[in-house]
């Protein structure tokens, strides 16, 4: 079953815009509410975790350099308890600040000035394939590892591991096809809804955040390996010969 076009393309979503200048909110609102979003603005860090505390919205879009918090602080409190996909949007390009974002548990990052309409495509595209996960009922099991895409829930061992959503779509489209190797660019494409090399490095900080939440390095019966010039895959390991997973710098 494929999720509702119209759900998908924003009747009954709400997005939390996150930006200390009216100028970029206005915009992103003008171009969400064209697809049918309800948006909520927040000006400050402080704020951001109100509105998100008391409307649960569907998707936020958080600015990184905020008065009160900064965006790092409000992911990082957010992850707390909360799986809501997170879009951090910010001035910095640098690489390193990207990977901080990505490993405080963000879905997605993109750098100002930014394209209005790739910003919505892209909130589309985490939206659409969140829908689609919750409306199938399949179970992937393995030997130390279940993942059930209806209750959204892993078990590591037995024990209850939580993922944010892009994780666990990662996690599915990994599992679902053992020993396929996925490219990083056909990740980017299946679990983000893009492709661009530049943006290779998103991939490998959510491999790296897989393997440490499931323990994949450590399993001695399931392992998401780095194929060396291709990609990544998951595979069961058989119990005489099992060894950890190893990943290229650290992912």
């Amino acid at each position: 079953m494929t999720a509702d076009p119209g759900q998908v393309g924003g009747r009954g979503r709400r997005i939390l815009v996150v930006d200390d200048e009216d100028a970029v909110r206005e915009l992103i609102e003008l171009y969400l509410k064209k697809e049918s979003f309800q948006v909520l603005h927040a000006r400050d860090g402080k704020e951001a975790l109100r509105l998100n505390g008391e409307h649960h919205p569907d998707l936020i879009i958080l600015d990184l350099m905020l008065p009160e918090l900064d965006g790092w602080e409000v992911c990082r409190q957010i992850r707390a308890g909360s799986k809501v996909p997170i879009i951090m949007l910010t001035a910095r390009a640098e690489e390193v600040d990207r990977i901080v974002g990505l490993e405080l548990g963000a879905d997605d990052y993109v750098v100002k000035p930014f394209s209005p309409r790739e910003l919505v495509a892209r909130v589309k595209a985490i939206l659409r394939r969140g829908t689609s996960a919750a409306e199938e009922s399949e179970v992937l099991s393995f030997p130390g590892l279940r993942v059930d895409r209806v209750q959204h829930r892993v078990e590591v061992n037995g024990d209850e591991v939580h993922l944010t959503p892009t994780e666990f779509r990662l996690l599915w489209c990994l599992a679902s096809r053992p020993a396929r190797v996925f490219s990083r660019a056909e990740l980017l494409d299946r679990i983000w809804g893009y492709d661009s090399e530049s943006d290779a490095r998103t991939v490998d900080v959510h491999i790296k955040r897989l393997r440490q939440k499931t323990k994949a390095g450590e399993s001695k019966s399931f392992s998401i390996t780095t194929v060396w010039g291709l990609g990544y895959k998951f595979e069961t390991l058989p119990a005489e010969d099992a060894e950890p997973a190893r990943g290229a710098d650290g992912a």
